[in-house]
């Protein structure tokens, strides 16, 4: 297996340097926590910040910290200035992405230094893999302060299987599309192969951005980036679930749970631990404890929040705002409920040890974990692992990542003060067989999905799409075939040249009528026709005055409306068999219904079909009424031997008789044995490619699964290839 590579903002250990002696020391949270475990027994090497400032290092100190890392730990540090660290880290990452990311862009700044310091942080990341990575290396690229990181990776790796994960929430695309830097952010993503998320909510946040910004489209999660297959999927991260099992059982974790017990004396205990963020909702949290004292005063002295708010970001305005904030709450609940014997609120605003913090989860009752807006929640499935007497109950925040794998847990919504306080007596009443009950499945699932489990299974989706890029290369029409295309042109004494024209022949455009060819087209197509071996078809779905207009003057055969319409070079049209468009107005009302209920969308009417284009719509919009459409003809179609064809943004009406397949056999048919080469972008275009015989050069222009034997990435090299055709034949002449 090859070697892997995590790239994160921080090592899981850090660098200090105190009275001129440097010391290694463990790094507690993120993801330094979340991968350490997995890190720990693969073979894998980290690249990351030591979390010491560069100046306070000479250049003997920093090799000589290189050294140690890499043999003790496998890490390799990236040296920051605390300008990177102001700008880079509490500017831009925490400032700008952090912030918005998470849906509150009244706490977003948008400041072009920081983004200048991202993009060079960014670099420096870059420039410390590049000196390790090796061919067949994995680089695995983690979170929001790294998102450039992969293209500028693929920039210099360009055949590198690269992976990435984002650690919080991806945003809605009308919240990301505030940002200023949003297309860089986007390109920078789409470097990786696989880009991860939490949540499939987050992947289709980001898949619309993508869409909706870079104009990318994606089937199922799979896009095309620059002839390269890129996937987003949804991995929710998972724990070390052994750790916090056993850490809860161990002698340290149990006497501080009975220390925990006996300072309660008896009173149920409801555990809040987060890190002092706005993105938590403690302060929301603290608001409902006090009004469910309020509406439930039999609980007064006979329950304890305890309320673990770790430091963070202690310099930030914000942040130092927030803890006065709840320390004002805290002392309000207190002062408000409070008695001589009973403290509503114990409030411990500091980071705890790992034994510590399990003796918490151990005691706790509750745990009240309600985060206004977050990416999983792991302390959630701390506290489910943590559980050895398979009883306690989880208040979880409908709005965390988590709660789309902990369905037993009391679901709420942060922002509905009512049901904060319902869910929180609840969970104090709830009987101790649905306690089990509920808790037994969680655990089940969180152990089963452990954080090792998650990350050999991104690792693995990511292996499997190298592998569809392969398969996906291995069809691309490459010089190489294209020397042995042209060189069965060159040596064939008869040519079939079967063209589809939108989407092939020239970019789509947004009105049917907008797509008229360049001079430029229209001399190539005269050039290819003109040589008396060649028989050149162009085989549409546009209707015949169209193609007449455009396409009329050229000693070329010409086919409509998918089929229905035929005209060789004796410039006469004729249809392909008898047909009626009785069924028209019929289908007309249902098309044009749609239309009054679909903003953009249009009908487009031919002599013997209707079209109906949604091409400006909001894909997701689109989605909904295309189904919905079809369903409705569906029935129509069966009574009036119609069929329904689904084409590039739209949706086609026409005699069920006739495709693309029987019109291409008139000429496939003959069995000539000659050169034979079929060119088309969409579904309509597979019946052309299936007709083909088996040694024809049938190309699909774009990606997808499809019939043909080879693909081009778009118009221009369809062009670029009728061309070369047109120089062979030029050459020959000569």
């Amino acid at each position: 297996m090859s070697r892997l590579i995590i790239v994160s903002n921080r090592l899981p250990v850090s660098v200090e340097k105190r009275a001129g002696a440097v010391s290694v020391k463990g790094s507690v949270g993120g993801v330094a926590t979340g991968l350490g475990a997995f890190h720990a027994v693969h073979d894998s090497l980290w690249v990351g910040w030591a979390e010491v400032a560069e100046r306070r290092l000479s250049g003997e100190e920093r090799e000589s910290i290189r050294t140690q890392l890499k043999s003790d730990h496998r890490c390799v540090p990236v040296f920051l200035t605390a300008g990177d660290v102001k700008d880079f880290y509490a500017g831009f990452s925490n400032g700008t992405i952090w912030p918005l990311f998470h849906h509150f862009a009244q706490y977003t700044q948008f400041d072009s230094d920081n983004w200048a310091a991202y993009e060079r942080v960014n670099r420096k990341y870059r420039d410390a893999v590049l000196e390790v990575a090796e061919p067949g290396d994995t680089i695995w690229v983690q979170d929001y302060q790294l998102m450039l990181l992969p293209q500028m990776l693929r920039e210099k790796l360009p055949d590198a299987r690269i992976g990435f994960f984002l650690h919080i929430p991806f945003p809605s695309y009308e919240v990301f599309r505030i940002l200023p830097w949003r297309r860089e952010i986007l390109e920078g993503l789409l470097g990786a192969d696989l880009i991860g998320f939490h949540t499939y909510d987050y992947v289709r946040g980001f898949l619309s951005s993508a869409r909706r910004i870079l104009s990318v489209e994606d089937q199922l999660g799979r896009m095309v980036i620059d002839e390269r297959l890129v996937t987003a999927e949804a991995f929710p991260m998972g724990i070390d679930y052994e750790r916090y099992s056993e850490g809860a059982a161990s002698p340290a974790a149990q006497k501080q749970a009975e220390r925990v017990r006996s300072g309660s004396l008896g009173r149920k205990i409801v555990l809040s631990a987060d890190r002092l963020d706005y993105t938590k909702g403690i302060p929301e949290r603290l608001a409902a404890y006090d009004a469910f004292l309020d509406r439930y005063p039999e609980w007064r002295n006979r329950v304890t929040l305890i309320c673990v708010a770790v430091p963070s970001r202690t310099r930030v305005e914000e942040y130092r705002k927030l803890k006065e904030r709840v320390e004002q709450l805290v002392g309000s609940i207190n002062g408000k409920h409070g008695t001589i014997d009973w403290t509503p609120v114990r409030y411990l605003y500091r980071s705890l040890p790992f034994n510590a913090l399990c003796g918490m989860y151990a005691a706790a009752d509750v745990a009240f974990i309600t985060p206004l807006r977050d990416g999983m929640n792991l302390i959630a499935k701390e506290y489910v692992a943590a559980r050895r007497d398979d009883c306690g109950v989880l208040v979880l925040s409908e709005m965390a990542g988590a709660a789309r794998e902990l369905g037993e847990a009391l679901q709420v919504n942060p922002y509905d003060m009512d049901a904060m306080v319902e869910s929180l007596n609840a969970a104090l009443l709830m009987p101790h067989e649905e306690q089990c009950a509920r808790m037994a499945s969680m655990q089940l699932r969180v152990s089963r999905y452990n954080v090792t489990r998650w990350a050999e299974d991104f690792l693995s989706s990511l292996e499997h799409v190298k592998l569809m890029q392969l398969s996906y290369d291995s069809h691309r029409l490459h010089e190489p075939a294209r020397d042995r295309l042209v060189k069965a042109y060159r040596d064939s004494e008869s040519r079939l040249i079967m063209l589809d024209y939108d989407g092939t022949l020239v970019p789509f455009a947004d009105t049917p009528w907008a797509a008229a060819p360049p001079r430029q087209l229209h001399s190539l197509l005269r050039d290819l026709a003109a040589h008396s071996r060649n028989e050149v078809v162009v085989i549409s779905g546009r209707e015949r005055t169209s193609l007449e207009e455009w396409l009329g003057d050229l000693p070329i055969d010409l086919v409509a409306e998918h089929g229905v319409w035929l005209r060789g070079r004796d410039g006469q049209w004729v249809t392909a068999e008898p047909m009626s468009d009785e069924w028209k107005p019929r289908v007309r009302s249902v098309l044009d219904m749609y239309v009054d209920r679909t903003p953009g969308s249009f009908v487009e009417e031919k002599d013997y079909s209707l079209v109906w284009h949604y091409r400006a719509i909001h894909r997701r919009l689109a989605e909904a009424r295309v189904l919905d459409l079809k369903d409705e003809l569906a029935g129509i179609a069966d009574d009036l031997d119609l069929a329904v064809m689904e084409g590039n943004k739209v949706l086609e009406v026409k005699n069920a008789r006739v495709n693309k397949g029987s019109a291409a056999h008139r000429w496939m048919g003959r069995g000539d044995g000659g050169f034979v080469m079929a060119i088309g972008d969409d579904r309509t275009d597979e019946d052309m490619f299936e007709m083909a015989p088996e040694d024809a050069w049938t190309i699909k222009v774009g990606g997808g699964a499809t019939h043909a034997r080879f693909s081009v990435r778009g118009v221009d090299e369809v062009r670029d290839l009728l061309a070369r055709l047109v120089e062979a034949d030029s050459d020959e002449a000569s």
